[in-house]
């Protein structure tokens, strides 16, 4: 089972590199092999390349959207970012590493739901935040 199988992110923007588990609606863990060649490391910050907090916090909400996506009861909807709360970065991550990756879902509706991740590297806490999302048609007619 792969990420693109539920999102319709791709490269350059799809953050998760390996799916280890999928429970429909309620949770998924995966994570994000940095290989050190993103474009973004060039930038951010020349001479000492770090993953950007944002990007962290990204592939934590894209791990969510598989969780929703894989539950039959949202098929043909988009989870959207509704908001971010209590987002915090507590180590950097480097090129080469393996950042890990958990969301588990909260409060579900028909329109909206909520759910907080964590992002580790080697068991380290390198993020973690509370995700709002809102679901749309994903094809709007």
């Amino acid at each position: 089972m792969r990420a693109d199988d539920y999102l319709p992110h791709r490269p350059p923007f799809l953050f998760i590199s390996e799916l280890r588990t999928v429970e429909p609606g309620q949770s998924a863990t995966g994570s994000w092999h940095l290989t050190g060649e993103e474009a973004f490391f060039a930038g951010h910050f020349p001479g000492r390349p770090t993953l950007p907090g944002v990007l962290m916090v990204e592939a934590l909400a894209q791990l969510g959207g598989v969780a929703v996506l894989a539950d039959e009861r949202f098929a043909g909807k988009l989870p959207l970012f509704g908001g971010i709360e209590k987002a915090r970065f507590r180590r950097q991550v480097l090129p080469g590493d393996v950042l890990d990756l958990e969301v588990t879902l909260g409060r579900m509706s028909a329109r909206a739901g909520k759910g907080s991740g964590r992002a580790t590297v080697g068991g380290e806490l390198a993020c973690e935040a509370e995700l709002l999302f809102v679901l749309v048609d994903a094809f709007p007619s």
